[in-house]
């Protein structure tokens, strides 16, 4: 049975669910502000066992991020992203200020876009658009 729980991501499962997808490994205080500081977070649960998470990080008024998705490898394609991704757009339509437009951006891994255009992400770089860029700094 599926099940969803929001605000509620506790760092142990956060870093059990990146763990899954091999993702770059965080220290325990990294992880445990990451989500003290993000403005809402998802979790989906197949019998009580985490599948999936998500999470907005931002300002909540100008520009929110998604961050964090994931969907274990034994439960992509059932989706379980998709109720993640809806959740989290959910949740910016419902906070923004009213009568504003806020932009709500994700960084993907490659190969993944056409999963983002299903919910009206645009790829960059466009015509009006530069391309997205990173820095990381140690």
């Amino acid at each position: 049975m599926i099940t969803i729980k929001e605000n509620s991501l506790d760092t142990d499962t956060y870093l059990g669910l990146r763990a899954s997808v091999k993702w770059k490994l965080l220290g325990r205080e990294q992880a445990d502000t990451a989500l003290k500081n993000s403005l809402f977070t998802v979790c989906v649960y197949d019998n009580d066992k985490p599948v999936g998470m998500g999470r907005i990080v931002g300002d909540g008024v100008v520009i929110d991020y998604i961050q964090d998705l994931v969907v274990t490898p034994d439960m992509q394609g059932r989706g379980i992203g998709r109720i993640v991704i809806d959740r989290l757009i959910k949740y910016v339509r419902e906070t923004k200020l009213p009568d504003t437009e806020i932009m709500l951006c994700l960084m993907c891994a490659k190969g993944r876009e056409e999963f983002y255009k299903k919910f009206d992400f645009i790829a960059r770089p466009t015509e009006n658009l530069g391309p997205g860029m990173i820095q990381y700094i140690r």
